[in-house]
């Protein structure tokens, strides 16, 4: 039988909120929690202090599952991790390195383990040490990715495992979520989505910048870096793949014109020069809006393409 990630985090909807670093803080993370998913705080370049602070203001905002984001790559990554396990959200979700060692820790502290996987060696890996459940996420997400599609993802992660997997990459309506369940997924995250939502922190030019792009308004940068990254098509991601398929510039050139960018767009509002990380999936992209109205409508989709889908015979 399908187990769902509802029954995994205690929550009503099988929707998770993408950990999005300089994005992902408490007013976000606890709306989406209150309108029945799981959202998620993300730790990606903040302090320690940060992270505590956005863990306690979300508890003061719900007393519903919400979770936090651990990016492995990062400096002060075992320090974080301490403040997690001190502070107990639900659950947490890893990405970016190993995150099985991080497992006996997280459970004995109470904290569910919920690692992002890209591929089928991984995702048997993670579940055999003991996952909770996993994000397995494909190359059309935004921010970080892998070379494998949320398809192909679907199509061969979910029968490697027996605990409930996570889909992300490319879901912004209710359509792609019905796919996602009727393919035997636990559930899915979405993170372009709530970009949007009226909560979200994301500076406003970013948000704008979403509601006017196309379905092919996207780039992937730093694919012969071993670090690619998809945002939208502006003056840097343009600029920085012509000069990565040139060879125009030098790796150390290319990660020191990257190092920042995330963040000049994401905070300071630069969507030219920053890097506005976004998922393929834009066009349905076209109102600001409270994140339950968010949810309550991907539900109604959702329903509707599974009723839909009951009276097809082939």
């Amino acid at each position: 039988m399908q187990r769902l990630i509802t029954e995994v985090l205690n929550i009503k909807y099988p929707i998770i909120q993408g950990g999005m670093a300089w994005i992902s803080e408490a007013e976000l993370a606890a709306a989406v929690s209150n309108a029945g998913g799981a959202g998620i705080i993300s730790s990606g370049g903040r302090t320690v202090e940060f992270v505590r602070e956005q863990i306690r203001k979300a508890k003061s905002l719900t007393d519903k599952p919400f979770g936090v984001n651990m990016m492995l790559m990062a400096p002060n990554k075992d320090e974080i991790f301490e403040v997690i396990c001190e502070e107990k959200p639900d659950f947490v979700t890893l990405g970016a390195g190993n995150p099985v060692p991080y497992f006996d820790k997280l459970h004995a502290a109470g904290i569910k383990a919920v690692p992002v996987i890209p591929n089928v060696k991984l995702a048997k890996r993670v579940a055999a040490a003991g996952a909770d459940a996993l994000v397995a996420e494909g190359m059309e997400a935004g921010g970080h990715i892998g070379v494998l599609t949320t398809m192909a993802l679907m199509e061969q992660v979910i029968p490697a495992v027996d605990i409930p997997v996570v889909m992300a990459g490319g879901f912004v309506d209710g359509r792609g979520i019905a796919a996602a369940l009727l393919m035997g997924a636990g559930g899915v995250q979405l993170g372009t989505r709530f970009l949007i939502a009226e909560e979200c922190k994301v500076h406003p030019n970013v948000k704008e910048r979403l509601l006017q792009a196309v379905d092919t308004d996207t780039i992937v940068t730093g694919y012969t870096l071993g670090a690619a990254v998809r945002g939208l098509k502006n003056k840097f991601s343009i600029d920085f793949v012509e000069k990565e398929n040139t060879g125009a510039a030098t790796k150390d050139e290319l990660i020191k014109m990257a190092t920042g960018t995330n963040k000049l767009a994401a905070v300071e509002g630069d969507v030219e020069h920053g890097m506005v990380q976004a998922g393929q999936s834009l066009l349905p992209l076209n109102k600001i809006e409270p994140a339950k109205d968010i949810i309550e409508t991907l539900i109604i989709e959702t329903k509707a393409a599974l009723n839909k889908a009951q009276n097809i015979n082939i």
